[in-house]
């Protein structure tokens, strides 16, 4: 079996597609095909920065360091 997407599959493709639609419709097509992928990205765009502050605030804050070690043991005065 050859391979699926050759140069001559998608020659003919678009010769079936044209044919089908006709050049003005084909245009028409394109138009909405182009404005759905830009709505589509606009979505997922304002998707992420929607979940941005939602993943800032589920960030642990990292723990201070000490200045001097810490004694565990502390002795008590007799």
């Amino acid at each position: 079996m050859g391979d699926l997407l050759a140069p001559w599959h998608l020659i003919v493709l678009l010769v079936i597609v044209l044919v089908i639609f006709g050049p003005s419709k084909l245009g028409d097509v394109g138009g909405a095909l182009g404005k759905a992928i830009r709505d589509f990205k606009k979505a997922m765009n304002d998707n992420d920065e929607a979940a941005r502050p939602i993943q800032k605030a589920a960030e642990p804050a990292p723990a201070p360091s000490p200045s001097a070690p810490a004694d565990n043991n502390p002795v008590k005065p007799a």
